[in-house]
């Protein structure tokens, strides 16, 4: 079981669920675990018996909303202390440090830290990344509309005395309306449609993918992003 953190206080619940569309169409388990303070999977994913803890399937995806801990799921799902969550991935969306230790996102195999530059996302993101303990290696998510190297450097600037280390590489999504329109329109009809993003939006889609899979060819990526696409 791979354990991937997404980091930060930019919504990035839709992005996550993408992401693990994408690998279960490569016959991969993903369990997806709102550990944000909002818990928004609560809203956009449809549930038949919603309550304050519940695990529920969305297109072949597990989510997990309301739980504080790996305990609560596994006591949810009849798993024992012992045993690890059955599942090749488990991908957590957290905007707090208690969410980051709770989940033990210091030992993941990939932290993401995603964010717009808007103050809120930036600054508010940010105070995960002040509580951390220990030296965490962190990639970059960046949501922006002109993609500016002085974005890049402002948020280098803000974290400098943080126990981060940054990747050197980073993974940029453009904000675009056509896009928030698009995945505004999958909330409504509780689908998971790429048909009509942008190809800058689903590029960057599978070269996450590609990065958290990482034993397999960036052809079977795309060939997955296309049978969504057919889908849609």
């Amino acid at each position: 079981m791979k354990k991937i953190g997404f980091i930060g206080a930019y919504d990035k619940m839709d992005l996550i669920v993408y992401i693990a569309k994408i690998l279960t169409l490569m016959d991969k388990k993903v369990l997806v675990i709102d550990a944000t303070v909002n818990q928004k999977a609560r809203y956009i994913v449809p549930v038949i018996s919603p309550a304050t803890t519940y695990v529920t399937d969305f297109e072949d995806i597990d989510i997990a909303v309301g739980f504080s801990n790996p305990k609560g799921i596994k006591d949810y799902l009849g798993v024992s202390e012992e045993q690890e969550l059955d599942y090749d991935f488990v991908f957590v969306d957290t905007d707090n440090v208690i969410g980051f230790r709770n989940f033990g996102l210091e030992e993941a195999q990939k932290n993401y830290f995603v964010t717009s530059f808007d103050n809120y996302s930036l600054k508010k993101g940010l105070e995960v990344l002040n509580g951390l303990q220990e030296v965490t290696s962190l990639t970059k998510i960046l949501f922006s509309k002109e993609m500016l190297k002085e974005e890049d450097d402002y948020l280098n600037f803000l974290s400098l005395g943080y126990k981060v280390i940054w990747n050197e590489y980073k993974i940029y999504f453009p904000i675009e309306n056509g896009d928030l329109n698009v995945i505004y329109e999958n909330q409504r009809v509780a689908k998971i449609k790429f048909k009509k993003l942008s190809v800058q939006y689903k590029d960057g889609l599978a070269y996450l993918a590609e990065e958290i899979l990482g034993d397999v060819s960036g052809n079977n990526v795309r060939k997955t992003i296309k049978l969504i696409e057919k889908g849609s």
